[in-house]
């Protein structure tokens, strides 16, 4: 029996974080696959739900044409520093950013670093 996909949201790795601990709660044990992402996501580096929601709605407000939910969960995750590594974040997908919205992006994220 295939599975059939409901819908598709995107996430950062906080939202991940948090939902596989629920279904870790849940269901006690959680499959080969999700059990792996738990424990790299337990290893650090990204900001607390509360902050990394926070991040996400700065970025969605400084309305920079051309990005969409996907691009701000990445731009969360990856929390680039400077102009040039927003270009570097953003690269991997069909959507260019000015080099000022890249600054705006980069500034914002430096609030919360």
């Amino acid at each position: 029996m295939a599975l059939k996909v409901l819908s598709s949201t995107p996430m950062n790795a906080s939202e991940l974080h948090g939902e596989l601990k629920k279904i870790k709660e849940r269901d006690t044990e959680l499959g080969f696959r999700a059990q792996k992402t738990l424990d790299h996501l337990e290893g650090g580096g990204f900001l607390e739900p509360k902050k990394a929601q926070e991040l996400y709605d700065k970025l969605q407000k400084l309305d920079v044409p051309r990005l969409r939910d996907v691009h701000f969960h990445k731009i969360v995750d990856s929390l680039p520093k400077t102009a040039k590594d927003v270009k570097v974040v953003l690269q991997g997908y069909q959507v260019t950013v000015s080099q000022e919205s890249c600054k705006k992006i980069a500034d914002t994220v430096a609030e919360f670093l």
